[in-house]
Order: C-alpha cells, then sequence, then structure tokens
C-alpha cells in the first residue's frame, strides 16, 4: 500500500466515525427536539395527540381561569385561531391577559394543550422572536406603542449637565 492510499484510507476511516457519532448524537436527541407553533399553524397542521411542541401567541382576553391550587385554563391566540390550555404550576409574575407566552407542553386527545412550562415577556418592547414573527405573519403585532416611544427619547440627565 503506498503512502497516498494510506492517506486516504485514514481519511475515510476518520469520516466514517465522524458520519456515525453524528447519527448517534441525532438518533439520541430524536425525542428532545420541540417545534413552535401558532395556534393557527396547530389548528392548521393537525398535530398528533401527544407530540412535544411548544405554542406562542396572546393569552386571550377574558380567558383566564384560575383552578384549585395551582392550576389555570386560558387560550393562546394569535387572531386566526385559539388554542386551550391547562397548566399546573406557578406562572410568571409578568404573565396576564393580553401578553405574550410560550407555553410547552404536549396536545391531549380532546385538543387541549398541557403545559409543563410558560414563559411570558419580561418588558413592554420584549416578545419571543417565534411570538413576533407569528403575530406579524398574521398581521397583529403591533410595536411596542408607548414603550417604542419611550426608548426612542434620548435618557435625561437627572443633574440637568449639558450630554
Amino acid at each position: 500500500m503506498t503512502r497516498k492510499q494510506k492517506r486516504l484510507t485514514l481519511i475515510g476511516s476518520a469520516l466514517g466515525v465522524l458520519a456515525l457519532a453524528v447519527g448517534l448524537i441525532l438518533f439520541a436527541l430524536r425525542d428532545n427536539v420541540v417545534f413552535f407553533y401558532g395556534p393557527g399553524e396547530l389548528v392548521e397542521k393537525h398535530v398528533a395527540a401527544g407530540t412535544r411542541l411548544r405554542i406562542g401567541g396572546l393569552v386571550k382576553t377574558g380567558t383566564l381561569v384560575r383552578l384549585e391550587g395551582k392550576s389555570v385554563k386560558f387560550e393562546v391566540t394569535d387572531g386566526k385561531a385559539d388554542v386551550p390550555v391547562s397548566y399546573t404550576g406557578l406562572l410568571p409574575d409578568l404573565f396576564k391577559e393580553g401578553q405574550g407566552v410560550v407555553a410547552e407542553g404536549a396536545l391531549d386527545t380532546a385538543g387541549v394543550f398541557k403545559a409543563d412550562s410558560i414563559l411570558a415577556k419580561h418588558d413592554e418592547r420584549y416578545m419571543p422572536r417565534e411570538v413576533a414573527d407569528a403575530l406579524k405573519k398574521q398581521g397583529v403585532w403591533q410595536e411596542g406603542g408607548a414603550a417604542a416611544q419611550g426608548a426612542a427619547q434620548p435618557a435625561k440627565n437627572p443633574a440637568g449637565a449639558a450630554q
């Protein structure tokens, strides 16, 4: 075997081992991949019950119901469709009706999304990118309003000194 053939054999073997390692990693992570859907997309795609995913949109006004203990029920909307959500646990402090939310969990057979984690926006200007993109696509997105205007104004110097 010539020197060139040995080198090609070594490179080929290394690529084969690398491909095998990548394949094993992807196989191990296949159950941990979580897809993101807006309520409209979720209804259109008819996702099978038990499939882990994330849904995002706005908490529909008038749908938040606090149940016994730490359980709540509410609906997530993107203006096109509404998805009922059930969650048991502590809600983020900024969670309220009309605000952006991302819920991670699975659909049950009745079409109710059983969330095991809830994420809420953290201030007037922030919304998860997936939620903002879905709302922009639906034509429902509104820029931060007063928050965006406040951010555009220069900060005032309390001492009145020149900046």
